[in-house]
C-alpha cells in the first residue's frame, strides 16, 4: 500500500477504536447506521459508494473522499466511471471542489498503483 493509503487507514482505524472505547449508545448507533446504509439494498454497494463520493466531494471532506475512494476501488469502479463521478462532483460543487479533486485523483492513482 502507498503512503497516503497507509497513513489514512492507520489513523482512521486508531481513532475509530479510540472513539468506540468511550462512545455512548447514540454514537454507536450512528456508526452502525453509516455502515448499514452502504450495504446492498435497492441500490448496490458500488452505486451507493459513488453517491457517497460525490456528496463527500461537494461537502469538501477529504477524509470522507479518501474513505469512499477506497470503497469504490474495492467495489470495482474503473477509471472511466471515476472520471464521470469526478465531473459530476465538480459540476455540482463548483470550482471550490477542484483542490479536493486534485487530492482525490492523487489518492485514486495510489489505490490503482497497487
Amino acid at each position: 500500500m502507498g503512503q497516503l493509503i497507509n497513513e489514512f487507514e492507520s489513523y482512521r482505524t486508531r481513532m475509530n477504536d479510540r472513539i468506540m472505547e468511550s462512545a455512548n449508545t447514540n454514537i454507536k448507533r450512528f456508526f452502525a447506521l453509516d455502515t448499514t446504509t452502504y450495504a446492498d439494498g435497492a441500490l448496490d454497494v458500488k452505486t451507493k459508494e459513488l453517491l457517497g463520493l460525490v456528496a463527500s466531494m461537494v461537502l469538501r471532506c477529504d477524509d470522507c473522499i479518501k474513505y469512499h475512494l477506497g470503497k469504490c476501488h474495492e467495489a470495482g469502479v474503473n477509471h472511466d466511471e471515476m472520471n464521470e463521478v469526478f465531473m459530476i462532483a465538480n459540476l455540482v460543487g463548483g470550482s471550490i471542489v477542484i483542490p479536493h479533486y486534485r487530492r482525490a485523483v492523487e489518492y485514486w492513482d495510489e489505490l490503482n498503483a497497487e
